[in-house]
């Protein structure tokens, strides 16, 4: 099916993409998650979250217009071409003790830097109209190739997304930074990617800014 944005453009997620078979258990963690999109482990780790009745957090929805079906038989349809409505905004929001958290999700295959073309800017402009009202934001970055994941506050994505406006203003935001300013979180078994950690600490950073 072809989903494309209002302007017409066709979009594309890595996190459609069917997620392979965990290794064995006799393989090193670090092996035994590699061929798991970011989305996937997300989703789980929100599923479990949400039993144990730690947090509700939950991937947005984006309402598509639908433009073209198939008819192959009279008991099935089939969607094959549809638009989203508007532009989305982040992949994921919700409340987790008392606070509301939003934030993106993304991952990339560069082993060195993070590229910024991977966010748009009315996903900037709605991350900081939530952090005005107190929210905490933040994206979640993982690099594939290493299997490593952060957690990194908005300002910090906010000040890499401004510069690159700057004479000279670099293009993406490096992974020496992204482990200095960022969290990381290791996997888990339950919950498989625990990220709300890394959440407490941004959390009791706002308070003290506050």
């Amino acid at each position: 099916m072809s989903i494309k944005y209002p302007n017409g453009q066709i979009y594309h997620n890595n996190g459609d993409k069917t997620a392979s078979k965990l290794q064995g258990k006799t393989k090193k963690r670090s092996h035994a998650n590699r061929g798991m999109t970011l989305e996937n482990d997300l989703n789980v780790t929100n599923e479990q979250y949400l039993i144990s009745g730690k947090a509700v957090i939950h991937k947005k929805p984006i309402p598509i217009q639908i433009v073209n079906v198939n008819y192959p038989r009279r008991s099935a349809a089939k969607i094959t071409e549809a638009y989203y409505q508007k532009a989305s905004t982040t992949d994921y929001n919700g409340v987790y003790n008392g606070y509301y958290l939003d934030f993106e999700a993304k991952e990339t295959k560069n082993k060195t830097s993070f590229p910024l073309k991977n966010f748009h800017e009315h996903q900037i402009k709605h991350m900081a109209a939530c952090t005005k009202q107190n929210g905490i934001c933040f994206i979640i970055v993982r690099f594939s190739s290493l299997n490593r994941v952060f957690v990194l506050p908005f300002s910090v994505l906010e000040f890499w997304w401004n510069q690159q406006k700057e004479p000279n203003g670099k293009k993406s935001i490096t992974l020496s930074a992204i482990i200095k300013e960022g969290i990381e979180v290791p996997y888990g078994y339950s919950p498989r990617l625990p990220y709300l950690t890394a959440v407490d600490t941004l959390i009791t950073q706002t308070n003290l800014k506050n």
